[in-house]
């Protein structure tokens, strides 16, 4: 089980993370916030620099943003709803019986389960929602597609922290205690160029772990052939995610 107070993985890297990571589809937030019992407070758990939360600003009165890395909420996009806090996500410092939505995008296999649980189960309103959601590797096209698995599976696979496994296996092996509610199908689509694939590759957890362990940059061993795959760098092509989430009624 994951430790409550996990390494910080994304420090180190939380420029590219702000600048190269996917918005979530406008349709997951407002479906959220219709299910939710009211719309006064939304607690954003393990924000990362707040792509979720400020989308989730734009339905709440107020949300409120915690991660572990303060380099990570120095990067987060201001916004006039979202406060942002460093707390751990078994650990928020937020009023009990106070929270209408709980949301962890792409966060929670680094969360210690048990403990998150308890400290969801003690902020949440009656009939509050909880959300938990991650994605895998992107879709562009075939050539570029088998390039980025190469990458991904064989070039840093042996770098991925253990708990990227709930992500591999769609957060459908992970813990849920809670009374599920049926949830549409969502998916994730950007228009990256070159330049913002390669910032997204750099922002990985395992990207920055080979670093550390042989002073080179992974990247540069797919460089040219992704060059090569994509054509005029300035292009910008459709990027894809299948997003899988888990949500229920915390009480």
């Amino acid at each position: 089980m994951p430790s409550s107070h996990p390494p910080d993985h994304f420090s180190k890297q939380a420029a590219d993370y702000a600048k190269h990571r996917p918005l979530y589809p406008e349709a997951l937030i407002r479906f959220l916030a219709d299910a939710a019992p009211s719309r006064n407070r939304a607690w954003d758990c393990a924000t990362g620099s707040g792509q979720c939360a400020r989308a989730l600003g734009n339905y709440f009165k107020e949300v409120i943003a915690t991660d572990l890395s303060a380099e990570q909420i120095a990067h987060a996009a201001p916004h006039p709803r979202v406060h942002y806090r460093r707390a751990i996500g078994e650990a928020s410092g937020i009023e009990s019986r106070s929270v209408d939505l709980i949301t962890v995008a792409q966060a929670f296999h680094w969360l210690d389960f048990e403990k998150f649980f308890a400290e969801a189960a003690r902020v949440a309103r009656p009939n509050a929602v909880i959300a938990l959601w991650c994605y895998g590797l992107h879709t562009i096209s075939p050539a570029i597609d088998s390039i980025s698995q190469k990458y991904y599976s064989d070039i840093v696979g042996g770098y991925w922290p253990q708990e990227v496994k709930w992500v591999r296996e769609r957060y459908q092996t992970i813990p849920f205690p809670f009374t599920e509610i049926p949830t549409p199908v969502f998916k994730m689509e950007e228009g990256w160029t070159l330049d913002t694939v390669i910032g997204n590759f750099a922002s990985w957890s395992s990207t920055q772990y080979y670093i550390k362990d042989r002073g080179v940059n992974p990247i540069e061993l797919i460089r040219k052939d992704l060059e090569k795959a994509w054509g005029d760098s300035k292009i910008r092509r459709r990027v894809t995610w299948d997003l899988f989430l888990r949500a229920g009624r915390v009480g």
